[in-house]
């Protein structure tokens, strides 16, 4: 019985080089205008604004990490690092949501604290303050959406400062309120309008890279799907062993035993399959053995997968 596995070099994209200078743009402005709001917030006796310091904090730090692993993913592949070091890109994500994650929890707690006993809060200075930081935040977003988003790494870094932008929209109105009608619980209330927005990235973050570091399929693509459409095409008899995985943002896998007509042409037949699941479902990295069938018991997809 011959059969015939797929050996064949990828290339596989990252981000281009413009994207360091985006992310180091947004971190030098992150960086200067944290100091200048953790000063504010003391003086102003504001939750939201040392809140939004705090996630500020962690947005220089996501920015700072991104810039490392944009560096680590760019390393080739080398010796037992087969896949290079790619699935980094997906531990900063899990990074970044499980930051996002812990202080949106923290400023639920501080949040219903001040709701209950609220302090004397400066909405003058708590106005002024998150009108600079929406043009700081805007600038620094404005870096990140430009750069390539496929990457969970890149992602990850712009839901950090995505979500201080919307803090800062929030800590404005709050200011506007306290200023107009003097009601101090205003502060409170924007903070928990925060804390629901980064614990809503969080969970996205972390779904996205739970994904791929549990192995599954990438989201819109169906397994069974992909089975069927290889079983049918001409020459095929059969497929069974299909595992489709990503390793990591953008980076899909597949790997099946293909049964074959006795008289088929291996090797054609394997190009072809593997042609067509890089044009449908964009999947360029397969390794597919395939064998000639013989006669018996031919095993089904989503049989359990046996020895060959």
């Amino acid at each position: 019985m011959g059969h015939d596995h797929g050996a064949h070099g990828h290339t596989h994209a990252v981000g281009p080089g413009t994207d360091a200078r985006r992310l180091g743009f947004a971190l030098a402005l992150i960086v200067a205008f944290l100091v200048a709001e953790v000063v504010a917030g003391i003086l102003a006796h504001s939750l939201a604004l040392l809140s939004d310091a705090a996630h500020m904090l962690t947005d220089a730090g996501a920015l700072l990490l991104a810039l490392v692993v944009l560096r680590l993913i760019r390393r080739p592949a080398a010796g037992n690092v087969t896949y290079g070091l790619q699935r980094m890109d997906v531990l900063s994500a899990q990074a970044n949501g499980a930051t996002l994650l812990v202080l949106g929890a923290i400023l639920v707690y501080g949040g219903i604290r001040h709701l209950i006993s609220p302090p004397s809060s400066n909405g003058t200075v708590m106005l002024i303050v998150a009108l600079v930081g929406i043009g700081v935040n805007a600038l620094a977003t404005r870096q990140l959406a430009q750069a390539n988003r496929s990457s969970l790494n890149i992602e990850g870094a712009f839901q950090h400062l995505l979500t201080d932008l919307f803090a800062f929209l929030v800590t404005a109105v709050a200011g506007v309120v306290i200023i107009v009608t003097g009601f101090d619980r205003a502060d409170a209330i924007a903070a928990l309008v925060i804390a629901c927005v980064m614990l809503r990235s969080a969970v996205s973050l972390l779904r996205a890279s739970g994904r791929v570091l549990l192995e599954m399929a990438p989201e819109r693509v169906e397994v069974a799907e992909i089975g069927q459409v290889m079983a049918a095409h001409a020459g095929v008899i059969e497929v069974h062993d299909l595992h489709v995985w990503e390793i990591s943002s953008g980076f899909s896998a597949l790997s099946a035993h293909v049964l074959v007509d006795p008289g088929a042409d291996c090797h054609a037949i394997r190009r072809e399959l593997e042609a067509l699941l890089d044009e449908r479902y964009g999947i360029d990295h397969t390794t597919l053995q395939v064998d000639h069938a013989h006669e018996g018991r031919l095993l089904q997809i989503g049989d359990a997968p046996q020895a060959h």
